[in-house]
C-alpha cells in the first residue's frame, strides 16, 4: 500500500510552460535560501543548507518552477505545508518571485495547495500565519477558504484556519 505522503509528493500541475511539483528533491537549496535572505520574505532567514535539506524532506513542498527560462527551468515560487498528512496541515513559506508576479501564480500556487488540502478526506484543519493583514489576509480567504481567527483586524499577526471535511464542528 502507498502512503498518503508518498502520494502527495509525487503530485505535479502544469498551466502553460510552468510547473508545480510537491517533489522536494527538485527544490534548489542555493535558490530557496536565496529567496529566505530577499525582503520578499521577510520572515525568514538563509538557513544552513543541510537544515534546508531535513526542512525540505519533512514537509510537503510545493515548488513552482518556469519551465522556459532564459537558463533552462528556473525555481520562481515556494510554498511549504507541515502536515501529519491525514488531519493537520500548517501553511508556511508561501513566496513568488517578485519579478514573475502579476501573472496569476501565486494564485494558481496557492490553488494546487488548496487542491491538496480538499482532497484529505480527513484533514480537520489547516492554518497559517500572516502579518500582512492588506494583501495576505484578503488572498487567503478568497483562495483558500481561510478564516481570521483568535486575532483582532490588523493587530499583529493573523491567525488564519480553514475546517476541513475531518472536522466535527
Amino acid at each position: 500500500m502507498t502512503s498518503t505522503a508518498s502520494e502527495l509528493r509525487t503530485r505535479k500541475w502544469t498551466r502553460d510552460h510552468y510547473l508545480v511539483s510537491t517533489d522536494p528533491s527538485l527544490v534548489p537549496i542555493a535558490d530557496l535560501n536565496a529567496a529566505f535572505a530577499s525582503e520578499a520574505c521577510y520572515w525568514a532567514k538563509p538557513l544552513p543548507e543541510p537544515a534546508v535539506a531535513e526542512m525540505l524532506q519533512q514537509s510537503l513542498c510545493f515548488g513552482l518552477y518556469d519551465l522556459v527560462g532564459p537558463a533552462g527551468s528556473a525555481f520562481i515560487g515556494f510554498a511549504r505545508v507541515i502536515t501529519d498528512f491525514t488531519t493537520f496541515a500548517f501553511v508556511t513559506d508561501v513566496w513568488v518571485d517578485p519579478s514573475t508576479q502579476g501573472k496569476g501564480l501565486g494564485r494558481w500556487l496557492v490553488g494546487c495547495v488548496q487542491e491538496v488540502f480538499e482532497g484529505m478526506p480527513h484533514l480537520r484543519r489547516s492554518m497559517l500565519l500572516t502579518g500582512d493583514w492588506e494583501r495576505s489576509v484578503p488572498f487567503y480567504e478568497r483562495l483558500m477558504k481561510m478564516e481570521v481567527v483568535g486575532s483582532r483586524p490588523g493587530e499583529g499577526v493573523a491567525v488564519m484556519q480553514m475546517k476541513g471535511r475531518g472536522n466535527v464542528s
